[in-house]
């Protein structure tokens, strides 16, 4: 985590290539995320539970819980 707040670039990339299960929220709800562009810095996240709603995010306001 950087800034006390949003993920850096360096963890999402670590969440994305983990093997295991790493619960990440955007914004207090649950999502997977599917990938991320490094230069605007935005992902692209799945809600948990409603696999058709796929958004595109600023890593800023993705948490670790």
């Amino acid at each position: 985590m950087l800034r006390g707040d949003g993920m850096d670039l360096k963890r999402v990339k670590e969440i994305l290539g983990a093997e295991e299960d790493i619960p990440v929220h955007y914004h207090g709800v649950p999502v997977l995320i599917d990938s991320v562009d490094d230069s605007s810095r935005m992902a692209l996240v799945t809600a948990r539970g409603v696999h058709d709603e796929k958004r595109l995010v600023s890593i800023d306001g993705l948490e670790e819980k």
